[in-house]
Parts: structure tokens; sequence; C-alpha cells
């Protein structure tokens, strides 16, 4: 359904090529995981399928990429509409309509689908997807994890026989990530449809793939049976690394495949108990009190109390339109509060100007490029210096701090996720914030990316910040976090230590807790420490 033929392509002024002697042949009815590190080519490898790359990015390539035998060469991408369906990574940018059910049918009605065909297409995948109560909502107004449903939706309808996903869960909590990959498995099987999709977070993923496509990052791609691949691969996740240390073979590729065979290793973890959880400082950072956030008649955040101590990394958690979006920009002073008080050094954020408030509390949105708005790197450093009144050079030292090595001149756009993640938080500590919150940081960051920035994370709250992650991603909160607040329909309905909370959650627990679980085990660090004290 999908070759690629000694295929090698190269960015116009790149020196080197993105791709590289691609030779990939994937049948129909096959669903393929493409991995590897951040910013090794798996968002170019999904393009060339539809032809996006080069007809749109420009470029150079060689060799023949062809779906269903029509060769992107001599068909723009506008006629793979029909047989191939993309969703990218930023969902917000492909739409074009105004409300949920509006974008759910515009790409039939360029098709010139019959409008009954319309009708009953929007209905199926409105269930399929669990949106029918979002069918008349503004697209603006949705959640990032409501939007991304909606753009998978979107392309569903079409039918095509190819689906192309970007990293289609990043912004989904655990349990509407596992209803849309649900989704995608049944037209698998049932329909014969052939997916490919990149994802960083593969615990979800890897369990349902017929096959693994691994860029190790020199431009080459590797192809084969995921539990062979996972064996040597840079990038896996925890239950393949547990499975490693373990000494597993074959590896396991699922939580189910990883219990059957856990019970010898929970022996030999019976008499050590797994790390405590970081003792309160007492001192209170940020105190919020009967905090109300509505939207017109559409309530979001509904009478929260939250109390930030000094020195604490909390993890927000919650399903899609909880609130915790709502939430931090409440918090931060710049969101709407229809009631309630927020109070950081005496001082209400929401009653100052944007630089003072900046100065009590600094907010990384979902999308961190919202924020960056000049032509280079050390333009937004000096911009930010001059913004927060630091002195020069306060921002940069900050950036390298993060993410050493990015080039001053390099325009922000051009850089990656995580680099574009490193420079609005040394935007934001410039202004040296006691309270830094962060709405879904990982979104883009491969395993080694994510452990880095939770080491950076740590050192915040050790400075003595107050630090609030907004998240779905449980493996990170297992890693960095000392406490986990779960929202629900705007409300707080858990509130405790990170261990006490996620393992008594089917939903919010790491892999590793549902391996080794009535253990509370979080992390596979924290299993390889106690197995070397042995």
């Amino acid at each position: 359904m999908i070759d690629f033929d000694e295929v090698t392509f190269t960015y116009t002024g790149a020196v080197e090529p993105a791709l590289r002697d691609v030779d990939l042949h994937i049948g129909e009815g096959e669903l393929c995981l493409v991995t590897g590190r951040t910013g090794v080519g798996k968002s170019t490898l999904l393009g060339m399928v539809n032809g996006l790359v080069p007809h749109f990015t420009g470029g150079r390539l060689r060799g023949r990429v062809a779906v269903d035998g029509v060769s992107t060469a001599t068909a723009p991408p506008q006629e793979f509409a029909p047989l191939v369906g993309v969703v990218g990574q930023d969902p917000l940018a492909g739409f074009v309509t105004d409300t949920v059910e509006e974008e759910l049918a515009y790409c039939m009605e360029q098709l010139a689908v019959p409008a009954d065909v319309m009708r009953k297409r929007v209905e199926e995948t409105l269930d399929l997807l669990g949106i029918a109560e979002l069918r008349r909502r503004a697209l603006r107004t949705l959640s990032g994890g409501q939007q991304q449903r909606v753009a998978i939706g979107a392309v569903l309808t079409a039918h095509p026989r190819v689906l192309v996903l970007d990293e289609p869960t990043s912004a989904l909590d655990p349990t509407a990530a596992e209803e849309v990959l649900a989704a995608i498995t049944r037209l698998v099987h049932d329909l014969g449809t052939t997916v490919l999709v990149a994802e960083h977070r593969m615990e979800r993923v890897l369990q349902y793939a017929d096959r693994l496509v691994h860029l190790p990052g020199d431009g080459r791609v590797v192809e084969g049976e995921p539990a062979e691949l996972m064996r040597a691969s840079d990038v896996a996740p925890p239950v393949v690394r547990l499975g490693r240390l373990a000494g597993w073979d074959p590896l396991p590729l699922s939580v189910r495949d990883a219990r059957r065979r856990a019970a010898p290793l929970r022996d030999r973890l019976a008499d050590h108990v797994p790390p405590q959880h970081a003792a309160d400082k007492g001192e209170l950072t940020l105190s919020a009190r009967g905090v109300t956030v509505s939207y017109g008649p559409t309530v979001a955040v509904r009478e929260v109390d939250l109390a930030l101590p000094r020195g604490r990394v909390t993890a927000l958690m919650g399903r899609n339109g909880s609130g915790k979006s709502s939430l931090l920009w409440a918090l931060q002073g710049s969101g709407p509060r229809r009631a309630g008080s927020v109070e950081v050094g005496g001082q209400d954020p929401g009653k100052l100007s944007a630089r003072k408030a900046r100065a009590l509390v600094g907010l990384v949105p979902q999308t961190a490029s919202d924020l960056l708005y000049r032509e280079s790197v050390d333009a937004e450093c000096a911009q930010a210096d001059t913004d927060s009144g630091a002195p020069v050079g306060t921002s940069r030292a900050i950036l390298d701090s993060l993410a050493p090595g990015i080039p001053g001149d390099r325009h922000p756009r051009d850089l990656s996720e995580g680099q574009q993640l490193a420079l609005v938080l040394a935007v934001q500590l410039a202004a040296a914030p006691e309270v830094v919150l962060l709405d879904e940081p990982t979104r883009g960051l491969d395993y080694h990316a994510k452990d880095a920035f939770a080491g950076h994370v740590r050192r915040l709250a050790a400075e003595g910040r107050a630090v609030v992650v907004a998240t779905h991603d449980v493996e990170f909160t297992a890693r960095a976090a000392d406490r986990v607040v779960v929202m629900a329909e705007g409300e707080i309905v858990a509130d405790g230590p990170t261990r006490d909370v996620v393992v008594s959650s089917p939903a919010f627990a790491p892999q590793v807790a549902k391996v080794l679980s009535p253990q509370k085990w979080l992390t596979v660090e924290q299993v390889r420490h106690a197995l070397e004290a042995v």
C-alpha cells in the first residue's frame, strides 16, 4: 500500500539528508509505529506519504514514494485526499471551520460525498470517538485533547485507505487515548485500513503495532518486529526497560505480558520499600480559595481551593476538558476568574500588571511557541531580559542550563519542540517567579528529553519554587511529581502524594506500578536502585 523505493530527501540549505536510502514497504491493513528521538525525521517520513514533503516543504527528493501505486512525484497532495488522511501534531492549525460538526463534514464536502452519507458518517464518527456532546461546540473553545479527537474524526469521515497520524494521543488523557487507539485498531482489523503512526508515548501504542519503523538518527530507517527491535532500541517504554532489567525474553510489549512474568521480580523486591514522596516544606508560596472560572454559561472551574508549598512539584491531572488549563491561567492572573482569590507573597496576580504578575507566577502554555515572536533566539532572550528588568544575559544563561548549544541566530520556529519549550521556560524564569506553571510541557518530547526535563523541574523545586505541571503523561508524573491533584468537571476530586494517588487509579497508574502491583513502585529507576542494593 505504501512504498518507499531507495528514497533520500534533503531539505533546502541542509548539509546532510533528513532521510537516506529508505527502502520501506507497508502492506494493506498494517498498523506501523514510527519511533525515534525528537528531531530524527519522523514527521518528514510521514509527510512524504501524501506528498506534502517535498511539494509543500521544498527540498530535494531522490527515489520513489507511492501510495496504492500512485507516485507522489506525479500527483499533487490534494489528489491524495480521498486516499490518505493526515493528522498533524497541531490540530488547531488544521481546522478550517468553526464548529465540530462542520469540521467533521468539511472533507466530505470537498470530495462531493452525498448529503445522506455525510450525515451518517458524522454520527458514526461522533460516537466512535466519544465526542457527540461536542457536536455544536466552537472549535476554539475546546480543550487541547478535545481538539485532537475532532482532528482525528475529521480525517476518519472521508474513509481513507491510509491513515497518517503524527503524535495522535499527545494531548489526550489516558482513557481518551485508549478509546482513540481502540477505534484506530478497529479500522485496521475490520476495514483493512493502513495506519502509519508516530508517537513518543510508545507505552500507549506499542502493543497494537504490527511492525516497527525506527529512525536511529543518521537518516536511515530500520524496520522489523516490535519485540525484536525493542531489544536494542534507544527509545523504549517503561515496560520494555523493566523487561530488560529483569532479563525477560522475549521482551514484553504490554502490561499484561509483563505481569505474567513479574512474580519472581515482585518476590525479589518484597523486602524493599519504594521511596517516599518529599515532605512538605511548610511555607506556602501560593494560596487559592474559591476560584471559579466560567465561559458564558459553562463553568470550567468550580470553587477550587489549592495551596502550593515551596519546593514541591505538583502534577495536575484529569480527563480532557476537566478545567486544568483554565485553573492554571486563573492562578497566573491572565485568565478570567469569576470568583475567588489567589495570593502570592501577599499579592493577587490578577490585580497586577502583566510584568508584575509574571514576576510572581510564570506560565508556559500548551503550545510553547505561542510566546515566541522575535526573529532569533538571542532576540527572544534579550526581550525577556528587558521585559523582566533582569540583567542582560539572564535568559540566555538559563537557556544554556536547560538546553546547551542552541545557536543564537536560529529562528525560534526552526527549533525542535523540546528546544522551544526550553526557550519559553528560560523567558519565563528570567523574571524569577516564585511559582512556575507548566501546561502539557512534555508533548513532542521523547523519553530521553522527558527525563532531562524532569531533572530541570526537580531543580526548579530545589531552588525553592512551587511548580505545577498540568499533564496527561503518567510516566512523567511518576518521575517528577511529589504530589498529584486530580480534577473532574472543574472540581478537585483527589489530592495526595504521587505514590498514593496514581497507584490507586487504573487510569493514571504508570506501567511499572501496574506490573508490580500491589507493590507501589513507580519507575524503572526505583526498581533498579532496589535491585542494586540487593
